[in-house]
């Protein structure tokens, strides 16, 4: 199966998340049995996601990284199940873990730190010539928001990324394999948060597809909140299809969301208002 583009303009492909990990911020492990996280996979494509997300490694702020071997353990069976049904991403920082999932039917490596957490993943991805999204990334979970300084969130983002880029070309990859991902929430306070949505199209025209994934975000439930009433990941949903609209109308490639049916429903309306005109 191979990875879809996205349908038209103003509409992009809705990837949707399926976590396979105990400590997710933003499902509690709800998915972490293979039996689990398969039947939510086949629930979030018929609410109309075009490919799945899957991952094994939580990168909420402060987690723990598991073994190799047990990332694997909970990769690879959803993968098997899953990759038959819709085009199925994996989530990882690991080539090893890539590379297992790829035999097992992901057709693209979705790497958080683009490539700068294990020296052998570009190797593996220009080996095999799938698409491979590279996320602005300073540092794993354990201490990555305490480098959230910048002068200019946006031209830092993208000079970072295009270094990345790069890099990735020098190793072998393909530049029309590279999807882009400015890292929502990743060593990011809330208003860089912000900064980077309301200016998006800065980054959609480096040239390269972009992937954002502000879903169920901590900037999200602070919005008309005080600090004191946050809204708990849950209740984001709304909010997280608000962005994914906003995003869908500045020409990204794919919106990754835990909640596809709001987001879906969102797209559906803008398009019904462009076939309107």
């Amino acid at each position: 199966m191979t990875l879809p583009e996205a349908r038209a303009a103003g509409r992009p492909l809705v990837m949707g998340v399926v976590n396979v990990t105990p400590d997710s911020f933003s499902d509690g492990g709800a998915w972490f049995t293979p039996e689990a996280a398969v039947a939510h996979g086949h629930e979030l494509v018929a609410q109309g996601a075009d490919l799945l997300d899957v991952g094994g490694e939580s990168t909420r702020p402060g987690a723990e990284r598991p073994s190799a071997e047990e990332e694997q353990r909970r990769v690879l069976p959803v993968i098997e199940e899953l990759g038959s049904l819709v085009p199925v991403s994996v989530d990882t920082m690991r080539a090893s873990v890539a590379a297992a999932a790829l035999d097992a039917g992901a057709v693209l490596v979705n790497d958080v730190s683009g490539g700068l957490a294990d020296p052998d993943m570009a190797p593996l991805v220009a080996a095999r010539r799938v698409p491979f999204v590279a996320m602005h990334w300073r540092g794993h979970s354990h201490d990555m928001q305490a480098r959230a300084h910048y002068d200019d969130v946006v031209a830092e983002v993208i000079a970072e990324l295009s270094a990345r880029v790069e890099a990735l070309v020098a190793a072998g990859i393909r530049p029309a394999d590279i999807v882009l991902d400015p890292g929502f929430g990743f060593a990011k306070l809330a208003h860089h948060n912000w900064e980077l949505l309301r200016r998006l199209e800065e980054l959609t025209a480096v040239g390269h597809r972009v992937l954002i994934g502000t879903s169920r975000k901590g900037f999200l439930g602070l919005v008309g909140r005080t600090p004191d009433t946050v809204r708990p990941p849950l209740g984001r949903d709304v909010a997280t299809a608000a962005t994914s609209l906003y995003a869908a109308q500045r020409g990204v490639w794919a919106v990754r969301v835990h909640d596809v049916a709001g987001t879906v429903d969102a797209l559906d309306v803008a398009d019904a208002l462009r076939a309107s005109s």
